[in-house]
């Protein structure tokens, strides 16, 4: 999507503090951080606005999405526990329409 930040930040036309990337994922630190930790986790391909459109044909892109969502928990000393968010719509809070995964670690209160 040519409007679209993430592609934008994913082809290098927008910086990042990026902490990981392969030919299917990056992750990098989110702008407006939620948490102590807060890293986003995306496909680099624009291939669904939301987790809303998951089908089972992306069942291997999601799953090497959690791979690399540990990998970088363990990377970034996240011992104690950590949370990963999806948000799915505007009424859940989602601004940016391109699927994304919210590492959140470090001193996180309890989930209302």
């Amino acid at each position: 999507m040519d409007n679209c930040i993430f592609c934008k930040i994913v082809k290098g036309e927008i910086p990042c503090k990026k902490v990981y990337e392969d030919e299917q994922v990056m992750a990098f630190y989110d702008v407006a951080p939620a948490a102590p930790v807060h890293v986003l986790v995306i496909p680099k391909e624009h291939i669904l606005e939301s987790a809303r459109a998951v089908t089972a044909e992306h069942a291997a892109l999601i799953g090497h999405i959690y791979q690399v969502i540990a990998k970088l928990a363990d990377e970034l000393g996240l011992e104690g526990g950590y949370r990963v968010v999806t948000n799915a719509g505007p009424d859940a809070g989602q601004t940016v329409l391109h699927l994304h995964f919210h590492l959140l670690g470090g001193k996180l209160g309890p989930m209302a």
